[in-house]
């Protein structure tokens, strides 16, 4: 005898053989302007950081127009970067047509922003044909950040000038971050940390007044933090160091090349350093100082 299949239903209902199974509730579907507002959200989400960054972008080139533009932008310091770096790479290639923009380096060598200046005196270094680079570079050896005086000097070397040599040197050397007046240390970076320029250290709430003021102690360099002498919470007065930062290889590599060229015997206490064979020392660096302190010796030698 042939055995009945048995019906699949739910154990809650029995199966009637008429019966037609109920019709699944269809689902709403999105309108068309739904749907195109979902996908131009969707299209902005991914092109607003890229228009941001394309915008911001020092490598995007500029037409002559917008140089012109934007090294007369003062309400946007990242516009004047951005022109310079775009005339240094012109510079590079030998482009006549940088000369006429010449008159604004040597203008942009007071600009009260850090950033600009420092870049301007960089990029001067790129041609030594160029009306006052060499009288403006001279100036900004005495610029109050250490940076520009840095890159100054360096430049200076394009010229065949070795009177910023005291400030290259000293790009080798840690920078000492102090309180710059008496209070509490609130935070503090941890040693070890790379840091860029700029950088936060440490915050001390100022003991005098209310003692609310809090101050915001910042790497003047990039590099890392190589030791911290204060804890958080210690109390510190004026002057005291709070951190060491060692300056970073970019830096640690332009000032070795200069020295180099214009390095006297008095500076190999600086260089000697980076010749150790040592985890933090990278090899480049390793060989240029070990090739720096050699044509020292040798020049002072003849």
């Amino acid at each position: 005898m042939a055995v009945q299949p048995i019906p699949l239903v739910p154990a809650d209902k029995p199966a009637n053989a008429g019966e037609k199974p109920a019709p699944h509730p269809s689902r709403p579907r999105m309108s068309t302007r739904n749907r195109l507002l979902f996908f131009l959200t969707a299209w902005l989400v991914v092109l607003m950081p890229f228009m941001f960054w394309w915008s911001t972008w020092f490598g995007r080139a500029l037409t002559d127009k917008e140089m012109g533009e934007y090294l007369n932008d003062n309400r946007h310091p990242r516009h004047i970067q951005h022109a310079i770096v775009q005339l240094g790479q012109r510079m590079s290639r030998h482009d006549p047509s940088a000369a006429r923009w010449y008159a604004d380096l040597v203008r942009l060598a007071s600009n009260p922003r850090e950033e600009v200046r420092s870049t301007d005196a960089w990029v001067m270094g790129q041609d030594t044909t160029g009306p006052g680079f060499h009288e403006a570079l001279l100036k900004m050896l005495n610029d109050p950040s250490l940076i520009v005086r840095g890159n100054a000097a360096l430049s200076l070397v394009s010229f065949g000038d070795s009177s910023g040599r005291p400030q290259i040197v000293s790009l080798l050397q840690p920078i000492a971050i102090t309180a710059p007046s008496a209070g509490r240390v609130m935070d503090t970076a941890m040693a070890g940390t790379a840091i860029h320029q700029g950088g936060l250290i440490a915050k001390l709430r100022d003991s005098g007044g209310d003692g609310q003021q809090t101050r915001e102690l910042r790497s003047p360099i990039t590099g890392r933090v190589r030791t911290l002498s204060t804890a958080t919470g210690a109390s510190v007065v004026a002057g005291t160091t709070i951190a060491t930062v060692e300056p970073g290889e970019e830096q640690v590599w332009e000032a070795l090349r200069a020295l180099y060229l214009i390095g006297q015997l008095e500076d190999l206490p600086a260089i000697r350093p980076y010749e150790r064979e040592l985890p933090e020392v990278p090899e480049r660096l390793r060989r240029q100082a070990t090739e720096t302190d050699r044509a020292i010796q040798e020049r002072a030698n003849r």
